[in-house]
Order: structure tokens, then sequence, then C-alpha cells
């Protein structure tokens, strides 16, 4: 007898990442996604030690992702004086046992789209459709999928996963008096410009403070010249009484909106307009994310990814948890079938904890350095020493990763989420 399919809803890089788990598990399912032809968007993103050893464990590997990045040596922060604050290495360089990568959001999605289409999975993909609605039934769940000109198509499945996104309809239904998106006042604007890497040549770089700072990183191999596409996100806070702007990732602006901002920021060893102005395409968007939700499972119905818990994108863990959600739901299903009691197992275990990490990335995430730095000394430090000792930093940076599932030490000792006999 046919067993009824797992619908996903939305094929981003989470809903991929379980559509690609399903797959290798041998359990039915569906993705279903709203835009008719899936296409590179977006810019650069990190992929934390985590997510890319369950990558390699989907069959995403190295050589395929050296090919849309670049493995993250070393993390830094800076003052708006240009002085060092804390460093420290990252990935391979750290002693993990998997690396960290930097990488092109749009391209990692193609590459997960990509790979589920190799690995035989391509009729389970149906672009050009919504989930619309759902209603929870004994055996099973309905859903309603609309297409852009109104039509609609239903499906029956075992489970529905909302794996929709900051806006997703099937969290708007399971919570449907939920507030609107939160937001603090930080706006960002997002580019990438070719210029040279700094210091390791695999460095993330964050400069300024606080409420007013730039990140950067490459998200390519440099080129003959030494040239590689540097991803930058350039951020202030601003007041919030005149309300939410447009949460829309793809609203392009012009560099004059928002350069004069940092004019000043000339340093010996980068000239942070001359950089902006060199860029292509640039995206205004809201730093936002959704006040934490008591559970994520309403009967037959589970959200993983954004659709849970969308967060602030300080401590480079939003598309890595996306990822763990989905190998953690295909753990689940093993251990407890394709049913109720597997995606209540999974809420039990995720929930509280990515909740708690959504409300410390709300106050700053693993960027609270700078905040310390700016309360002690107002910015001002010849040696960085005077201001905060070394165990200070490590302790909170090592709490940071502890809570973000990625601490060292636990990572590499941890089985594998879903072991390798388990596969089809």
């Amino acid at each position: 007898m046919d067993r009824k399919p797992i619908i996903i809803a939305g094929a981003g890089i989470g809903g991929l990442a379980l559509a690609l788990t399903l797959h290798k598990l041998n359990i039915p399912f569906v993705v279903l996604e709203s835009v008719s032809e899936l296409k590179p968007l977006g810019v650069g993103i990190n992929l934390q030690p985590n997510a890319v050893r369950e990558l390699y464990e989907m069959g995403v590997g190295e050589e395929q992702l050296d090919k849309i990045g670049v493995k993250t040596q070393e993390w830094v922060l800076v003052g708006r004086n240009g002085r060092e604050i804390y460093a420290e290495t990252r990935g391979l360089k750290a002693g993990y046992n998997w690396p960290q990568y930097s990488v092109h959001r749009g391209q990692l999605q193609m590459l997960l789209h990509d790979t589920l289409i190799e690995q035989g999975g391509a009729g389970s993909l149906i672009l050009g459709y919504k989930v619309a609605s759902y209603a929870n039934a004994p055996e099973g769940v309905r859903v309603v999928a609309q297409a852009r000109d109104g039509s609609t198509r239903e499906f029956e499945g075992a489970l529905l996963v909302g794996a929709d996104g900051l806006h997703s309809n099937v969290r708007a239904q399971m919570y449907p008096d939920q507030p609107p998106p939160h937001w603090s006042g930080a706006i960002m604007w997002r580019g990438v410009t070719r210029a040279k890497p700094l210091r390791t040549d695999a460095s993330f770089v964050g400069l300024g403070h606080h409420d007013h700072r730039l990140v950067l990183y490459p998200i390519s191999q440099p080129d003959a010249e030494g040239y590689s596409m540097m991803n930058w996100i350039a951020e202030i806070t601003v007041d919030t009484a005149e309300g939410l702007p447009s949460g829309d990732w793809n609203r392009q602006v012009k560099l004059e909106d928002f350069a004069h901002h940092f004019a000043d920021w000339s340093f010996d060893w980068l000239d942070v307009p001359a950089m902006l102005a060199q860029a292509g395409d640039i995206y205004e968007y809201p730093m936002i994310d959704r006040d934490p939700i008591p559970t994520w499972v309403k009967g037959r119905v589970v959200l993983m990814g954004d659709a849970a818990h969308v967060m602030y994108p300080v401590g480079s863990n939003g598309a890595s948890q996306a990822i763990v959600d989905a190998r953690e739901l295909g753990a689940a299903f093993i251990e407890h079938g394709v049913g109720t009691e597997a995606i209540n197992a999974y809420d039990n275990k995720l929930c509280e904890p990515i909740s708690a990490l959504v409300l410390r990335n709300r106050g700053s995430g693993p960027f609270g350095l700078l905040r310390e730095v700016e309360d002690r000394c107002g910015g001002e430090f010849t040696d960085i020493r005077d201001v905060m000792s070394q165990q200070e930093m490590d302790e909170f940076m090592h709490n940071y990763k502890a809570a973000a599932g990625f601490a060292i030490e636990a990572l590499n000792n941890a089985p594998s989420i879903i072991p390798e006999q388990a596969c089809a």
C-alpha cells in the first residue's frame, strides 16, 4: 500500500535539506514552492561546522562547497577606532572536524536543489504553488496549495512541514493572532564587492560598535589577481517610532541612500567608502525576527527553519540551524516513525533551546562583545586588555557557541544525528 508523503512547504535551504534527508531515508515527500523558477538570490551567509557536517552526510561534499564559497579561517571584531578587539580561528583551523564556510546563499540553495534532482527526487518538487491552508485529519493532513493565478490544488500527506520562511502561511494558520515581526531599529544594507580579502584571505571581520557596524567576508576563492567577491553588511540602528520598513530581501536601493553613514570609515587597511562604491546591486533589509512560540507543532503540522525560529543574522546560524532542523526531523522519523510522535519529539528537543537562541541573537549574539566594549570605554581604547580580559572574551564566545550548537568539544565528540546505516 502506498504511503502518504510528507508535504514540505518551501524549497529554501531548510526545505531542500529535509527533502534530501527524506530521500536518503526512503520516506516519500513532496515539496511545494511558491516561485515558478528557483534562482540564486541573496548574498553571503555562513555555515557553521555543525551544519557542514550534516551537508557532508547528505551527500553535499567539500568539492561542491568549495565552488560556491570559502572555508572560513578566522572570526574577528575590530573597534570603530580600527583596533582589534577579539580574534579567533574558525573551522578546521580551530580544530573542528569540519570546516566553517562562507557561501552565497542562492548558490547554496541551487546546490541543494541540483543534488536533490541528481539523487532522484525531481518528481517530488512542485514549483509555482504555495501552501495556502491546511486541515488536520486523524490519519493525515489535507493541504490546499495556490498558484499565482489563484488556481488551487489539494494534496494529502502524512504530515505537513512548514519550511516557508519568515512570512510562513503555515505558521500564520497555526498562530493566527501572532504579532508582526519584531524590529529593534537596526537596518542593514547588503552587497558584494570585488576586493582584496583581509587578514587570512578567509577572515570574517566585524567592524564598529553594536548599533553602527560593518561586517565583511569573502564568498569566493581569490582570483589570479588576488581578488575575491567580498560580501558586506552595513548596519545602523534608528528610532523605531516610524514603524517597520519593508521586509523584502530583494528591495534594491542606491548607494547614496546610506553611504553617508560610513563616509569617514577609512583605515590604512580598509577604505569602506571605496568598497561600498564598487559594489554591484545593493539591498536594504530591516533586521527582524519573531517572538518565540511555545510549540512548533499542531496536530500533524510542524515548523522548521525560519518559519519556526527566524532570528537576527548576527550569529551566522540561521541557515545552519535550518539544516540541523532537517536532520533532527529525519532522526525523529527513524526513531518514532512518520507521525505525530516524531514531530513532538523533535519539538521537545529543539523548540525551547532554539527559542532561547532567538532571544540571545536579539541581544546582539556574538557581537555583544562590541556592546560591552562600548559600555565600558565608549569604544575608545589602545589595548583592549585594559578594557576586557582575554578570559572574559573567550568565555563569552564559548557560551554563545554552546547555545548555538557548535561548541568544538561537544560537536567533535557527538555521534551523527542520522546514523549512516539508517539511510536507504
